[in-house]
């Protein structure tokens, strides 16, 4: 059995730096307090969240086990390739193609030896191999002068810094409350996270509780907010791509000491700094291509355009993570009307888009198989969390808002698009339901409609 991975969560770290951390230093300074006073004013701001998206993420296990039995498998794993295929294979393939004599042999390795099941002589790990002989390749190279050596950014020594708990994160909770509409989406989305990868464990041959997975989540997010940490933990969905190379309990158990390791030392930056990208990222490829295959090998086929639909939102998301960092650049005036309205719409389209990706494919899922009362209370949900930002958010940051107290920046271009998506999802729950009415489900008409219903 291989046991779970868990992490830090990244979109989270995105936004809790842009979004609540920067946010909370600045309002600090306008009100004149020093830099020092500023950044630790944050800190405490930031333990508090962490600290109550932990109890926020406790109180969700409870219902997890409930919710993993009714979302149909190609909703929870379909959430899961839309951030496998397109987040994790995608993202580090960028840094593959900019070194591509060190990056491409080091996929070429690790595709042939992980995914095609090519042996190594005296059964060396393909990992191991691809990234030692990718590096050896990258130092070659520098020694030859046919490459420059990136510039040095290490700052700083060794040295050791032990977790200790403390109550500095009380200071900051009352300020804390203004920013839980940014932070308990993210702790949210991790929830949901975490049941798609017990989902995917089970589909890989390792079931584990749920409940158990989501609250062992929740109470390691809280022991980082009592320790001084402003990122939130979740589960990693590589379980599969760990299966499939052999891992058990021991190499989470060593990732956790060597990444524990690097936090309390700092040694860190000196591996960032020695080993390039590019001959380590192939492994992330995998890990992505290895979910995606195995999402779909757990799904009906008939189901199959369901987990395609969920990449879609995950698309929306991709694009607007390179238009950030663009559009703070460019000038804004020279844009159509038209132009401003797309990127308004490609915003709230991958605003939530976990949650997003998991509702639309367990609604074509479930018209696949007729069950359209059910697909008609995934609409209403829809409906109900698009009102409130939960999903298409057209906010920085995604954060939530009540649909009768909506900030300014939620209408212009956006034309109040939280209340016109809740009304068009109840119109689609409305159709569903008549369509219900019209044509109830029987079985010989799903296999009729579905012939391809067995797994491949």
């Amino acid at each position: 059995m291989t046991a779970m991975p868990l992490g830090l969560d990244t979109p989270s770290t995105i936004g809790m730096v842009f979004f609540v951390l920067g946010p909370a230093f600045l309002a600090a300074r306008g009100q004149g307090l020093g830099e020092h006073e500023s950044a630790q004013f944050a800190w405490r701001i930031g333990m508090a969240a962490i600290v109550v998206s932990g109890l926020f993420k406790l109180v969700c296990s409870l219902a997890s086990g409930w919710a993993r039995r009714i979302i149909p498998r190609a909703g929870l794993l379909g959430s899961l390739t839309a951030i496998a295929l397109v987040l994790i294979s995608f993202l580090p393939l960028l840094d593959v193609m900019q070194s591509p004599i060190v990056g491409i042999l080091s996929l070429a390795i690790i595709l042939g030896s992980l995914t095609a099941r090519l042996p190594l002589p005296f059964g060396v790990p393909g990992a191991v191999v691809a990234v030692t002989v990718s590096v050896i390749v990258f130092y070659a190279m520098i020694g030859l002068n046919l490459i420059e050596r990136p510039p040095s950014e290490i700052t700083g020594q060794l040295a050791l810094n032990w977790p200790r708990p403390n109550l500095e994160w009380l200071a900051g909770l009352r300020a804390s409350l203004p920013y839980l509409p940014i932070v308990l989406p993210f702790a949210l989305a991790t929830v949901v996270g975490g049941i798609d990868c017990a989902e995917s464990a089970s589909a890989a041959g390792d079931e584990y509780d749920t409940r158990e997975v989501i609250a062992a989540e929740a109470v390691a997010t809280l022991v980082a907010g009592v320790c001084g940490g402003v990122i939130q933990t979740t589960p990693y969905i590589g379980h599969p791509a760990y299966k499939a190379m052999g891992g058990r309990a021991a190499y989470t158990l060593a990732t956790a000491i060597f990444i524990g390791g690097a936090g309390m030392l700092g040694y860190f930056s000196f591996i960032y700094e020695y080993i390039p990208r590019a001959a380590i990222f192939p492994v992330l490829i995998f890990v992505g291509l290895e979910i995606t295959a195995q999402s779909f090998h757990a799904t009906p086929v008939r189901h199959y355009p369901a987990v395609a639909l969920s990449c879609v939102p995950a698309l929306a998301y991709l694009v607007t993570i390179f238009l950030g960092s663009v559009l703070p650049h460019a000038n804004l005036a020279r844009l159509s009307p038209s132009t401003l309205e797309q990127l308004a719409t490609l915003r709230v389209l991958g605003s939530g888009f976990i949650l997003t990706s998991l509702i639309w494919a367990s609604m074509l899922a479930a018209l696949i198989d007729r069950k359209l009362r059910f697909a008609a209370i995934g609409c209403a949900m829809a409906g109900v969390c698009s009102l409130f930002g939960v999903i298409h958010s057209p906010l920085d940051g995604g954060r939530m808002f009540l649909p009768w107290a909506m900030p300014t920046d939620a209408r212009g271009s956006t034309h109040w698009m939280p209340v016109q998506l809740a009304v068009a999802y109840l119109l689609a729950g409305i159709v569903f339901l008549l369509w219900s009415a019209y044509f109830p489900a029987h079985p010989s008409e799903i296999i009729a409609a579905n012939p391809n219903c067995e797994h491949p």
